[in-house]
């Protein structure tokens, strides 16, 4: 073990010979000091220093104040607090000052290697404890996409993946992140042919255990809840992929508790005008057509995709028999947020409060847009983490703060997720084929089969169909649609960007989050 050094400051650092000798043997190099003021010193002169063993009762300086010097002269050093006392008072001013431990004397010595473990080598030990347990995991997932699995299944293997991909990320261990990015890649590849069997399926009614979809959502998750609670607020953040959700759900259980976590399917293609308008309809992309020909927008048409989504969620409630007071609220920038922000109070006379936040849908779109959020968020990792400090400085989470100090009920959730596309697949299309990455239709579509779901009559399922000859196609795992007249452009401008529309399990298994005010 490389040398570590200890300064250990205490007034009686004779009794603890022992200790320093079984520290020594242990490989620790010790430094003593008998006062804060020697400790403070020695300190300033010695930056070899790892971490501080700091007894809170000495003469002069007491253990609070040294710790507070130290920390103002080398923020970063970590400081093991050694007390008589059992004070709360003491304890609470220790920890405010980011302390790294709190030990009560008598202290033994196994008890002060625990803790020197703990505060140097917690990093290194919790890596190896995940690498080892993702290694016995990483088999499991291997052999269970093997098989045909179920859609509960598939949402448990994915579960999986974002719970090792978020923990494995924590450590910053590159050569078992990419090992794992290669599993997920085999997964996503499995999930695609899952999809291409079983989709038409599910929506045509011909497997009794379809699940839970965009346009089933409300019906037979939320609104059967809706009378349990006389203020609801209903959250829909556009893009919020299940890993983004877990990035951002330790912030959101300070104020709430999580009643229930469950996943659902987004419908095709999985962007913004189709899965939303699913959501809050009850309605396929046809019957939306069909039924509300003044409210639905094809993607040939001018004009928004999604005006009419208050529309919308208010026809599904009186067909389900609901008649509620209802608020509808759309942010798409930062200054739309903060007036809401600082006018929630109107909004709890309300039964249902309903807010559609962009703040996912517009990082995404500024990551491919900019070159310095590109740069910023260049991998998964990277964008989880700047989903994170957005979400943390944004007015979302005043709102959800506002919503927790009045008891109200808070359910979370999205309208699609986005995957990291890497690989572009050659696509040809006259003028009037749609300008999204991850789905095209059209009525004159070149392509290579293998490489995209196809519905070639997309009444199969419930598409609108422009023309005869129109089609739908899907791009698979990570790769997104090219032209080839322009081939270089597009690449060079899209890969390793993140995208929505096709069908992958970040895009398609997508959250959906019940809590309660703490």
């Amino acid at each position: 073990m490389e040398k570590i050094t200890i300064l250990w400051a205490d007034d009686e650092i004779d009794l603890l010979k022992p200790h320093i000798l079984f520290l020594n043997g242990k490989g620790y190099e010790l430094i003593t000091a008998l006062s804060g003021d020697e400790a403070i010193d020695i300190v300033k002169d010695n930056n070899g220093i790892s971490v501080v063993l700091l007894d809170e009762n000495m003469p002069g300086l007491t253990g609070l104040e040294t710790l507070t010097k130290i920390k103002q002269l080398k923020p970063e050093l970590p400081v093991i607090m050694i007390t008589k006392s059992e004070e709360e008072y003491i304890m609470e001013d220790a920890i405010g000052s980011k302390i790294a431990d709190y030990l009560i004397k008598p202290v033994n010595p196994n008890q002060i290697l625990l803790s020197l473990k703990k505060t140097l080598d917690n990093k290194r030990l919790i890596s190896e404890k995940t690498n080892t347990e993702y290694r016995k995991v990483f088999a499991e997932i291997g052999m269970t996409l093997s098989d045909q699995l179920t859609w509960q299944e598939w949402q448990d293997v994915f579960k999986k993946i974002v719970y090792w991909e978020t923990e494995i990320d924590r450590n910053q261990d590159k050569g078992m992140l990419d090992v794992l990015r290669m599993q997920k890649a085999d997964a996503n590849l499995q999930f695609f042919k899952f999809i291409e069997k079983k989709y038409i399926n599910w929506l045509n009614g011909n497997d009794k255990d379809a699940p839970t979809m965009s346009h089933t959502l409300l019906k037979n998750k939320f609104i059967p809840q809706l009378d349990d609670n006389p203020c609801t607020f209903l959250l829909v953040i556009d893009n919020l992929r299940f890993d983004q959700w877990r990035t951002i759900q330790p912030v959101i259980q300070d104020y709430f508790k999580i009643d229930n976590e469950e996943l659902f399917f987004s419908i095709l293609p999985s962007a913004t005008q189709y899965a939303r308008n699913a959501l809050f309809s009850g309605l396929l992309p046809s019957e939306m057509e069909k039924r509300y020909p003044e409210w639905w927008k094809n993607d040939e048409d001018e004009g928004g995709k999604n005006l009419f989504e208050a529309e919308f969620l208010n026809a599904q409630l009186k067909r389900l028999g609901k008649d509620v007071k209802m608020s509808y609220n759309k942010i798409t920038n930062f200054a739309a947020g903060k007036k809401l922000a600082e006018n929630m109070s109107n909004l709890l006379n309300n039964k249902l409060n309903v807010i559609v936040y962009n703040f996912v849908d517009m990082l995404s779109h500024s990551r491919t847009e900019s070159e310095m959020i590109r740069e910023l968020a260049d991998d998964e990792p990277a964008y989880r983490s700047l989903t994170l400090s957005w979400f943390e400085h944004s007015p979302l989470l005043d709102m959800i703060k506002f919503i927790a100090a009045k008891k109200c009920k808070l359910v979370i959730t999205t309208d699609h997720g986005t995957v990291h596309v890497k690989e572009p697949t050659k696509v040809v299309g006259d003028k009037t084929v749609n300008t999204n990455l991850r789905y095209k239709q059209g009525k004159a579509l070149d392509y290579n089969p293998k490489e995209v779901f196809e519905i070639k009559n997309p009444a199969d399922a419930f598409l609108p169909k422009q023309n005869v000859s129109t089609r739908y196609i899907f791009a698979k795992e990570d790769k997104f649609f090219a032209y080839p007249n322009n081939f270089n452009h597009y690449v060079q401008y899209y890969k390793n960007t993140f995208q929505h529309g096709g069908v992958s399990m970040e895009e398609m298994i997508i959250p959906y989050i019940t809590l309660s005010a703490k």
